[in-house]
């Protein structure tokens, strides 16, 4: 299986796919990850284990529409099955989802729909809520809306700080997509 990982910061996600075994015995060929800040410490991780980077800011473009494009134009040599969002801060929109239909995978650390978009560890925290979870789903044009693959719950502790929360979400999210993986590579 060829795919592209999209990222935009620490690339905690990327280095778990990127470095477990079970994946590369399964097949799993990262053909390139695609970031979108050019100081993101994914970058360096990629490019210890010889993955091509390409670096594209949307500020560069005057408009999303041809800031995805290049991005389309930079896919287009590889023959991918699917694209995994890890951690990638950017709304996908129409450019890049018709071109790739039912190929662009999110993970988010949340039981959607509930902490939808941005800083979900840190409101579901702050909330009420005695859970919350990572969801792996298929995107759509919506925020976090896309047909859910795989949901997992986690407790929120008495004793959790927001760190030690995402601490658990994170190792959750790691066997959780290499999981979603090999299903994947299995059909």
């Amino acid at each position: 299986m060829k795919v592209a990982i999209f990222a935009s910061g620490n690339g905690t996600n990327f280095d778990a796919i990127a470095n477990s075994q079970e994946l590369k015995e399964a097949g799993l060929k990262i053909e390139i990850l695609v970031c979108d800040q050019p100081n993101a410490p994914v970058i360096s991780k990629a490019k210890d284990l010889k993955i091509p980077v390409f670096v594209n800011e949307l500020k560069n473009y005057p408009s999303r529409k041809l800031y995805e494009q290049k991005i389309i134009e930079k896919l287009a040599s590889y023959d991918l099955d699917y694209i995994f969002l890890a951690g990638y801060m950017k709304v996908v929109t129409s450019e890049l989802l018709n071109r790739y239909p039912n190929k662009i995978i999110n993970i988010h650390p949340s039981l959607l729909p509930k902490f939808s978009g941005l800083d979900a560890i840190q409101r579901a925290f702050d909330s009420s809520e005695k859970e919350t979870g990572v969801t792996i789903h298929y995107i759509d044009e919506g925020v976090d809306t896309g047909p859910v693959i795989r949901q997992e719950k986690i407790a929120i502790l008495p004793s959790d700080s927001v760190d030690s929360l995402e601490e658990r979400i994170h190792q959750k999210e790691h066997e959780m997509y290499i999981k979603v993986i090999l299903d994947l590579i299995k059909k």
